[in-house]
């Protein structure tokens, strides 16, 4: 089963990944660069596999860039508590 087949092990997944690379030392910036880079990836390349994703999807989508940026910051958010190391 893919991480991306369930919306909570999704959001497990991108928290470990949030940890590892802070633990590595990876500034706040640029973490928030690199989940708009992911968010724009995953919104163009990578088939929604449950209701949030086509909803995030959809936000993407119709948002500028300033609020796909904006969307990025608050899936981090979301995850900072989530993952295996929280």
């Amino acid at each position: 089963m893919s991480v991306l087949n369930n919306f909570e092990s999704w959001k497990d997944f991108l928290g470990d990944r949030l940890h590892q690379a802070e633990g590595q030392g990876m500034d706040q910036q640029a973490v928030s660069e690199l989940a708009y880079e992911i968010g724009g990836y995953l919104a163009t390349e990578v088939e929604a596999q449950n209701d949030q994703e086509a909803v995030l999807r959809e936000l993407w989508n119709v948002a500028d860039q300033q609020e796909q940026h904006a969307i990025a910051n608050m899936m981090v958010k979301l995850v900072q508590n989530e993952g295996t190391q929280s």
